[in-house]
C-alpha cells in the first residue's frame, strides 16, 4: 500500500475564535462577563502566590510539619481539567469516554505504573457514578468537591479552573513528602485540608494582588477597545463575578481605566456562582463601596453605576428583561460559569481558555505537524494490514505498533510532560474538552480576540467527520 505525501495544514491563528455551535452575534444584544481569568488574566506569579499562601496555611492552621515550608512551586506540573481520586489519592486524566489516560496517573509526584492503575481500577474505563456521582449528570458542582449534583457524594473530583492548578501541585507535593518520610496520611483528609488551605488564602491573595496589580495582572488595552466597540453598536454589558468589589475595582482600573463602571449596565460582585445560577431565593443587595458591606434595603431595579451583591439569575433576568439567546455570557469555568446558563436559561456562552496560546503554538510547530501526520497514516496502515498472516507481516505490524506508541507519547509530552494537552488524551478529546464543547458555543484565548469580528458576525462550527463518513488522514 502506497500513501501519497500529505500537505501539512496551515497554521492555526492564535487570536481566532472557535465555534462549537453556530452563533449569530447579530442576535446578541447583551454581553455578560466573569472577571477572574476572563477579563482579568493573571501572570504566573499568581500561581506562586496562591501556592505559598496555601502552604503557609497548612503549617499554621492545620499544623502540618514545618518542613513542608521548604517545598517550592514547580511550574507546569499540572494542567487544568485533571481528576483527583479522593479515595485512592491519585491525580489522573480522563478522556471523553471516561477512560484513564495511562502514563498520566500520579501518586504525589511519582507516576503510577499502568499495571498498578489497572489493578486498582480493574478497568481502563471509570464508571460514570464514580466520576460524577449520579447517572445522567450534566454538571458537577466543582465548588463543593466531594458532592456532585443533587448532593450525591462522588469519589472523584475534577479540578476545572486555573485557580486549582497550584492547589493540585501542593496536594501532590505534600503527599510525596508524607510518603518520602513514611508518614501515614488519609488521601481524602489531605485533599480537604489542601483545598481549604488554598481557598482560605483567597482573601489574603485578593489584598496582595489589589496592592500590587502590575505584578500579578496582565495589561490588555484591547479590552477597553472591545467594550467601546460593543457600546458603539448599542450593546448592553454586565459583570457577574464571585470576587469582592475592592479586588475587582483595582484590577479593572488597571485593565480598563478609572471609568470602568461606566461600561456596565449591571455590576454584581460576590455572586456565589454557580449558586447564583441555581438558587431561587437569595436576595440581591446594593453594595456600599465605602463601608464595604451590603445594604439591606430591597432592590427593585438595577441601575448603571451601582454595585450589587449576591442575588440570583432570576432576579437579574426579571429586572432587566435580558433572557435567552439575546444574552452572551463569557467565563473561564465550564461548570460554574457556563453550564447552568446554557442548560437552564438558554443563554449563549463563550469560554475564555488562556491555555490556547500554548496549545496553538505547539500545534503550529512543523515537527509536531509532521509527527501527527505520520501518526495518522501509520494508524491507517496498522488498521488496513492487521489481519495479514505470516511471520514477516506480524513482525512488521509489531514494529509499526511500537512506532505508533512512541509517536503518541511524543505528541503528548510536547504539551505537558506529565499530562499532555488540556484538550486531548492520546487520541480522544479529554473529559475537559467534552464538557467545554457541550457548554460553550464559542471559545478563544482572550476576550479581546472578539475585536477581530463585527457585531453581526456569525460563527460556524466546523463540519466534523463522523467515523462512518469520508476518511481523512489528518485531523
Amino acid at each position: 500500500m502506497i500513501f501519497a505525501a500529505k500537505k501539512l495544514p496551515r497554521d492555526v491563528k492564535p487570536e481566532a475564535v472557535f465555534a462549537c455551535n453556530e452563533l449569530d452575534l447579530g442576535e446578541v444584544n447583551v454581553y455578560g462577563f466573569d472577571y477572574d481569568y476572563t477579563l482579568a488574566c493573571y501572570k504566573p506569579s499568581l500561581d506562586d502566590l496562591l501556592y505559598e499562601l496555601g502552604r503557609t496555611n497548612l503549617i499554621n492552621k492545620f499544623k502540618y510539619p514545618k518542613a513542608i515550608a521548604d517545598l517550592k512551586y514547580i511550574p507546569n506540573f499540572a494542567v487544568r481539567g485533571l481528576h483527583y481520586d479522593i479515595e485512592k489519592g491519585l491525580l489522573l486524566k480522563l478522556d471523553s469516554f471516561l477512560q484513564i489516560q495511562l502514563g498520566s496517573v500520579y501518586r504525589g509526584l511519582s507516576p503510577v505504573s499502568d499495571e498498578e492503575v489497572l489493578e486498582l481500577y480493574k478497568n481502563r474505563i471509570i464508571p460514570i457514578a464514580y466520576v460524577e456521582g449520579t447517572k445522567n449528570s450534566a454538571q458537577v458542582d466543582t465548588l463543593d468537591y466531594v458532592f456532585g449534583p443533587l448532593g450525591v457524594k462522588t469519589k472523584m473530583v475534577q479540578l476545572a479552573d486555573l485557580f486549582s492548578v497550584p492547589e493540585m501541585l501542593l496536594l501532590c507535593q505534600v503527599a510525596e513528602f508524607f510518603r518520602a518520610h513514611s508518614l501515614d496520611y488519609h488521601p481524602e483528609i489531605l485533599f480537604h485540608d489542601v483545598k481549604t488551605a488554598v481557598q482560605g488564602a483567597h482573601p489574603i491573595m485578593h489584598k496582595i494582588v489589589a496592592e500590587n496589580v502590575t505584578e500579578y495582572l496582565e495589561c490588555n488595552p484591547n479590552i477597553r477597545r472591545y467594550f467601546q466597540h460593543l457600546a458603539s453598536n448599542g450593546k448592553k454589558l454586565f459583570l457577574v463575578t464571585n470576587s469582592p468589589f475592592h479586588f475587582v475595582d483595582k484590577g479593572m482600573r488597571y485593565i480598563v481605566g478609572n471609568d470602568w463602571k461606566d461600561f456596565f449596565d449591571v455590576t454584581i460582585v460576590q455572586a456565589r456562582k454557580p449558586k447564583f445560577f441555581t438558587d431561587e431565593s437569595r436576595p440581591i443587595r446594593l453594595y456600599d463601596t465605602v463601608s464595604r458591606t451590603q445594604l439591606w434595603d430591597r432592590v427593585t431595579r438595577l441601575e448603571k453605576g451601582k454595585i450589587y451583591f449576591e442575588g440570583t439569575i432570576n432576579q437579574l433576568q426579571d429586572m432587566t428583561g435580558w433572557k435567552g439567546h439575546q444574552v452572551l455570557y463569557f467565563g473561564d469555568h465550564p461548570y460554574s460559569d457556563l453550564a447552568d446558563v446554557t442548560l437552564q436559561h438558554g443563554w449563549r456562552t463563550g469560554a475564555i481558555i488562556s491555555e490556547l496560546d500554548h496549545e496553538i503554538k505547539t500545534l503550529n510547530d512543523e515537527s509536531f505537524k509532521k509527527d501527527v501526520n505520520w501518526l495518522q497514516m501509520l494508524t491507517q496502515l496498522i488498521e488496513d494490514c492487521q489481519d495479514r498472516e505470516g511471520k514477516e507481516a506480524e513482525a512488521t505490524l509489531q514494529q509499526w505498533m511500537q512506532e505508533r506508541d512512541m509517536l503518541s507519547q511524543r505528541t503528548k509530552t510536547v504539551f505537558n510532560k506529565q499530562f499532555g494537552s488540556v484538550f486531548r488524551t492520546y487520541q480522544n478529546p479529554s473529559y475537559f474538552s467534552r464538557r467545554l464543547f457541550r457548554f460553550a458555543d464559542i471559545y478563544t484565548s482572550s476576550i479581546s480576540n472578539l475585536m477581530h469580528y463585527s457585531a453581526s458576525h456569525t460563527f460556524y462550527p466546523r463540519r466534523g467527520v463522523m467515523p462512518h463518513e469520508y476518511t481523512s488522514l489528518f485531523v
